[in-house]
């Protein structure tokens, strides 16, 4: 039988939190609950889930001040709510460190679909690499691979799992242009409805690590018409 995680569903609305335990519980689903985000770090220390729904249209603290005050304190995996078309909430979640993201009104269906691709990526480090399993090292940047962390001069960087991902597949294949497609089928599967600026939000979170260390501060080019490169001279 497949694996089934515990899940957190942040919303204000009453109704839709009631319909989508009682969904994600008949898929085995153990599902708790939040009215808003106050206690929301409480939440996840206490009940450890494996994944967080997160709407952002809520009264008091929106989803992004939400999800701004957890990502210190955890790396939990975030599908934000969004309200339909609004590609600016979607672009700061990324920012942020939500995982994905799915539009109201959806379909109960598609947002379990979208669990279980966040979770098998989120799993995939874990089942992947271990401790023996090394590191890249290109011109001097280090990614640790069982440790998802960033070494630069000495400096230990943390990285998100997303963030983790599009280093790795750039950094595999330094010299070598990476297109928007590769780079998103590298870090997130060919199962994940990605919109145009998803890729270049998380270049630029990458860029902004580079950026102090004037060695490595272009490590990643932009190439146009195509993607992304590692540069490695």
């Amino acid at each position: 039988m497949e694996q089934q995680y515990p899940v957190l569903i942040v919303d204000d609305d009453a109704k839709l939190r009631e319909l989508l335990t009682q969904y994600l519980e008949g898929y085995g689903y153990e599902v708790s609950t939040l009215p808003s985000g106050e206690g929301i770090i409480e939440e996840v220390k206490n009940s450890s889930p494996a994944i967080v729904i997160l709407d952002i249209m809520m009264p008091g603290k929106d989803g992004l001040e939400v999800l701004r005050d957890l990502r210190p304190h955890s790396n939990v995996p975030v599908i934000m709510l969004t309200a339909k078309g609004e590609d600016t909430d979607r672009i700061v979640g990324l920012e942020l460190g939500a995982d994905d993201y799915i539009s109201k009104p959806f379909n109960p269906r598609e947002l379990l679909a979208r669990i279980k691709a966040v979770l098998r990526r989120a799993q995939a480090p874990d089942k992947q690499n271990s401790p023996n399993s090394g590191q890249i090292n290109v011109a001097g940047v280090v990614l640790h691979l069982a440790h998802q962390k960033l070494e630069i001069e000495g400096d230990s960087l943390e990285l998100s799992s997303t963030e983790f991902k599009l280093l790795k597949a750039l950094m595999e294949n330094p010299g070598l242009p990476m297109t928007r497609d590769d780079l998103m089928t590298s870090v997130w599967g060919k199962d994940f409805n990605a919109f145009d600026r998803s890729i270049d939000v998380h270049i630029s979170k990458l860029r902004a690590l580079l950026k102090p260390y004037p060695d490595h501060e272009s490590r990643i080019k932009t190439v146009w018409g195509t993607g992304y490169m590692f540069v490695s001279e």
